[in-house]
């Protein structure tokens, strides 16, 4: 268990490898339909992935408001470079590609179940009709616009911040500002936008 543990590699390996029994088990229990490997099962799977990718995007978001960005202050001067060296950069790119993941498996699931059009238009086509489609569009529209905000307004700036990309000294502070503020407005939208993803679940 240790020779697992000790890996990150392994762990996660280990953690799928549960899940495919787990997946085994499913699928005797329930059979989709008639249908072992139809869209009742590819449905499945992409929200399974569409909730990992999730957890992953916003569980780094709020290490960054709940825990980074608070403490940094509390940090002495000699040791920030390690943060802002090693720390940020490997939680960014778990980040920015979990908010990818995220977004794309969520937009392949729409699509899949029928309400992608339905739900970006917030029931518009519908006559505003269809509830549930309402709740996860706005859920949508808001996951949306954090996605935006990572990829365009947060990365390019934490490159900045963070040295990674060459810029004059006196941007870097007016960076990671503008970086934490929009993180922070993730920050907020990702609590109405997990409740209207969830709301949508209980809504017909």
């Amino acid at each position: 268990m240790a020779s697992i543990l000790t890996s990150l590699r392994n762990t996660v390996i280990a953690g799928f490898v549960l899940a495919a029994v787990l997946l085994l088990m499913y699928l005797n229990w329930n059979d989709w339909d008639g249908v072992s490997l139809g869209h009742a099962f590819w449905a499945f799977i992409f929200r399974w992935l569409h909730v990992i990718s999730g957890v992953m995007w916003i569980g780094l978001l709020w290490y960054f408001n709940f825990v980074q960005i608070p403490n940094m202050p509390k940090i002495p001067d000699e040791q920030k470079p390690a943060i802002g060296k090693v720390i940020a950069p490997a939680a960014l790119f778990w980040f920015r590609w979990g908010a990818m993941a995220t977004i794309v498996t969520g937009i392949i699931l729409a699509m899949m179940n029928g309400y992608l059009v339905s739900a970006y238009t917030l029931g518009a086509i519908e006559g505003f009709a269809v509830p549930k489609n309402i709740a996860i569009g706005i859920g949508m529209w808001l996951g949306t616009i954090m996605w935006f905000n990572v990829w365009f307004v947060i990365w390019p700036n934490q490159k900045i911040a963070l040295g990674i990309v060459e810029a004059p000294a006196e941007s870097k502070p007016a960076a990671a500002r503008t970086a934490m503020l929009f993180s922070r407005t993730n920050t907020m939208l990702s609590i109405p936008m997990l409740f209207a993803m969830v709301s949508a679940q209980n809504i017909y």
